[in-house]
């Protein structure tokens, strides 16, 4: 199928589909390299503030790697990982709406987003091990780092799947929401997000990012030093221009 990733404008948002729903958007060479661009384009285009992801239908959001392609020697890993996302930093917000099963590799380009909004019939997890393999797109290292360690061994370990409910309850999904509405309110959760000063946005996002598994003193140089560096961007003078204006800010960026 043509346009493995399909690309659509909402205002600041930029919204992509894994466009294979005849294969449960599964991931082959050709999305892999797809989706990276598509990241790639998006981080370094202005007007696009927040990125939301999805899948086409209403069954998966993606079942992970496309088997029958692997069989005939695809590898749908690029420099950035699997599916060209897994091992990236991506300096925006991305936004996972699962508006269904992401199992496997798909569940690991899910956890790869900040945010997810989950349809409640969508299923999670990594079975791996039910196949004689091992979750190698990231699935082994962040699921310990969010979850209690009991929980992310029980997930890797079964290979069993969890619904939307377990999920939200564990603090993999931020919104649980009726079935075929979870594109839209992911979209209104990237729309929030924009509103807000992009710089600001982009910095909040690295210096949790880059401070997570530091000590609270490391941590607090790196903050510190984005502090200062924000504190002296237009946007933070414009913010509070503003505010005593008691007008609505005009982001530049910078």
């Amino acid at each position: 199928m043509a346009d493995e990733i399909t690309r659509e404008t909402r205002g600041p948002v930029l919204v992509l589909t894994i466009n294979r729903p005849e294969a449960r958007n599964a991931i082959n060479r050709a999305t892999a390299l797809a989706l990276e661009a598509a990241l790639d384009d998006a981080e370094a285009d202005d007007d696009v503030a927040v990125v939301v992801l999805t899948g086409a239908g209403d069954k998966a959001f993606s079942a992970g790697m496309d088997l029958k392609a692997f069989a005939a020697g695809e590898v749908p890993f690029t420099d950035h990982g699997f599916g060209g996302i897994t091992n990236r930093f991506f300096a925006k917000p991305l936004i996972a709406a699962a508006n269904g099963a992401a199992l496997a590799g798909g569940f690991e380009i899910l956890i790869s987003c900040d945010l997810v909004v989950a349809a409640e019939h969508a299923k999670f997890g990594i079975p791996e091990v039910t196949r004689g393999l091992v979750a190698g797109a990231g699935g082994l290292i962040r699921l310990p780092r969010r979850l209690p360690i009991t929980v992310a061994y029980e997930l890797a370990l079964t290979g069993d799947p969890i619904d939307a409910a377990r999920a939200y309850e564990l603090g993999i999904v931020n919104r649980v929401v009726p079935t075929g509405e979870a594109l839209e309110a992911a979209i209104a959760i990237a729309a929030r997000i924009a509103q807000n000063a992009p710089l600001a946005v982009r910095t909040s996002k690295r210096v949790m990012h880059d401070t997570v598994e530091l000590s609270e003193g490391e941590a607090w140089s790196i903050n510190n030093d984005a502090f200062a560096a924000i504190g002296r961007s237009a946007d933070a003078l414009e913010g509070a221009v503003a505010f005593a204006e008691k007008r609505a800010p005009s982001w530049t960026g910078r």
